[in-house]
């Protein structure tokens, strides 16, 4: 068979023609894979960005505390005395506040948080005469707590006076001892033990008797009643530990008050008025005073 032989000018120009067939089909290839790249990240990107979303709102759903619906009857509300109360300058229905002092927990996701604020006023105020003991009514009877105002009905289960909360906050320290200040022992209003922070909480009488913890801001502890007194333990089933500040688990009536007395705590009629009175001249509560309220129970006993 005969074949031609192939001139060196077609056999240069087929050359060209393959060359560039070869880098065309690459090209497109190179293009079709940039596409599907590109088409592939958009749909994880439209996958995960709802995904993203609906985890910051579940992280956000977790973290957002419930609203304060109502305040079980014995819980125990920390305060501190914003206003002083004089039975020669107080005046009927002056308005009165306190701060909470303390995180109060109503249940796992719910709480009072510390720096909420209690509104209140003077009921009746009482010259100290020959005749009569000098008196100062108060009520509160409004809760402010995240935005939330909440109505309450309070009865007074302690009272105590500025210097007497500073010594229970003040460790007996000796020189020397500053750096480890907040570990030290204390001693609550009212006897109890704290042994530093995040220790266990128990009685001035036994030191093995646990009736708490240290907590920040205070310690949680059971209400406990106290013989002899109209104080009681845990009321209408509510036996959690309370939030009792510098108080013992329990404190009940007047510490570092001089001559005053609690004559009506508000947990019978009139509920939520609370009367304090002087044996002895006119009647002064320096604000930075604390006082343990209780929410009053569902019918007074």
């Amino acid at each position: 068979m005969n074949m031609s032989k192939e001139s060196p000018a077609n056999a240069l120009i087929r050359t060209v023609c393959l060359f560039l067939s070869t880098l065309l089909t690459a090209a497109v290839l190179v293009q079709h894979a940039s596409s599907q790249q590109r088409s592939s990240q958009g749909s994880s990107l439209a996958l995960s960005r709802p995904s993203a979303l609906v985890g910051s709102a579940t992280a956000a759903d977790k973290n957002t505390p419930e609203c304060i619906t109502a305040i079980p009857p014995g819980t125990i509300l920390p305060v501190r005395l914003n206003s002083t109360l004089s039975s020669t300058k107080s005046r009927k229905g002056q308005p009165i506040t306190g701060r909470i002092m303390q995180d109060v927990p109503l249940s796992p996701r719910v709480k009072i948080k510390e720096g909420s604020k209690v509104f209140g006023h003077i009921v009746e105020v009482t010259p100290a005469t020959s005749g009569a003991d000098a008196r100062i009514s108060i009520q509160f009877d409004k809760l402010v707590s995240s935005h939330q105002a909440i109505s309450i009905t309070t009865n007074l289960r302690a009272i105590a006076g500025f210097m007497r909360i500073m010594q229970a906050q003040t460790p007996p320290i000796g020189p020397g001892e500053s750096d480890v200040y907040r570990w030290l022992t204390t001693v609550q209003v009212g006897g109890d033990v704290v042994y530093g922070a995040g220790g266990p909480v128990t009685t001035g009488d036994d030191p093995n008797d646990v009736v708490g913890k240290s907590v920040d801001g205070g310690v949680l502890a059971k209400v406990r009643g106290r013989e002899g007194t109209s104080c009681r333990g845990p009321i209408d089933g509510n036996d959690t530990p309370q939030a009792l500040w510098m108080f013992s688990s329990d404190a009940c009536g007047t510490y570092g008050l001089d001559h005053i007395g609690i004559e009506h705590a508000g947990r019978t009629n009139p509920t939520g008025v609370i009367v304090l009175v002087s044996a002895s001249g006119s009647l002064n509560v320096r604000s930075g005073a604390g006082m343990l309220l209780r929410v009053n129970a569902s019918s007074p006993d």
